[in-house]
């Protein structure tokens, strides 16, 4: 992919120009590179700080824009750390990837805002609620995990969790699992494939351009998850709408009951025939919601 030129490190984050394709780069005091996407139209409801999967580049692919249109939001999404474009941050948390998207919306001059992420998108978000609650006025997640407990059965109803188990022995583990592993088709429920075979093709194509630098940005993610997050659920307290599938084989339903515990202004949305993907047809309702949680 084509960067844009970097911005200067100093006191505060530089954002750069916006580039052809979308992206554009910040530069954070510490010299990392973050890369981002902005739509920058004109909207009525507002900003949805989006937080992508694993793996994902942090594009704005098309059902996402065209959801956000509808509901009048405009969408800025920034790629993690070893996503292409961002610059890897070993030992990142949930909460230190969550303030990498928060300095790009500083530099954008974007004060309150809603948020939302998608599979592991949804950890950053809560993320974000959690350590700006001044700024995020409501969040959303889609099959979001759940902070790991002490159990075993974190792990219960996972079609294949083997990568999620080598990232609890650290970093160096799961990037030698990456090496290796294959993706388990059987993750995926018919729903979900037919979602990928229809309007949600293009989460399958930016996956692949997400895992195309390396391993990095999805090993750091899943140690990231299953060590903790660096934040407490319970400082979410903006309103919260939770959305699972409940036939889903990646992030089973136990893991939105759990974050319905703990959160505290939080709603349940079970589409009980949903799998992991084919849950994300409810991201046009989720959306709308934001503007108006009442």
């Amino acid at each position: 992919m084509t960067m844009q030129e970097e911005g200067t490190a100093g006191d505060e984050a530089d954002a750069g120009e916006q580039g052809p394709t979308g992206g554009a780069e910040l530069t954070t005091p510490d010299g990392r590179t973050v890369r981002y996407f902005d739509t920058g139209a004109p909207t009525t409801g507002g900003t949805v700080l989006w937080h992508h999967g694993t793996p994902q580049t942090g594009a704005i692919i098309p059902p996402i824009a065209a959801a956000a249109d509808a509901a009048g939001l405009r969408v800025v999404s920034v790629a993690r750390p070893g996503y292409p474009g961002s610059t890897e941050n070993p030992g990142r948390t949930i909460a230190s990837a969550a303030a990498d998207a928060l300095l790009v919306l500083d530099a954008l001059g974007i004060d309150t805002f809603v948020t939302a992420g998608a599979s592991g998108g949804g950890p950053h978000a809560l993320a974000c609620a959690a350590i700006a609650p001044d700024r995020v006025t409501a969040v959303a997640t889609i099959a979001s995990l759940a902070p790991r407990w002490d159990t075993d059965d974190w792990f219960d109803g996972m079609a294949s969790p083997e990568a999620l188990l080598t990232a609890i022995m650290g970093r160096d583990a799961r990037l030698h699992h990456a090496e290796r592993a294959e993706f388990d088709e059987s993750s995926f429920t018919d729903r979900d494939w037919a979602a990928l075979s229809g309007a949600w093709g293009p989460l399958g194509a930016d996956a692949q351009a997400g895992s195309a630098s390396g391993p990095a940005g999805e090993s750091d993610d899943d140690v990231a998850y299953v060590t903790p997050w660096g934040i407490d659920l319970a400082a979410v307290t903006a309103p919260t709408l939770l959305v699972h599938g409940g036939a889903d084989r990646v992030v089973p339903v136990a893991h939105a009951h759990a974050l319905l515990d703990r959160i505290p202004n939080a709603d349940l949305l079970l589409r009980q025939r949903d799998g992991h993907v084919s849950a994300l047809a409810a991201l046009p309702l989720a959306l709308v919601w934001l503007r108006d949680p009442a």
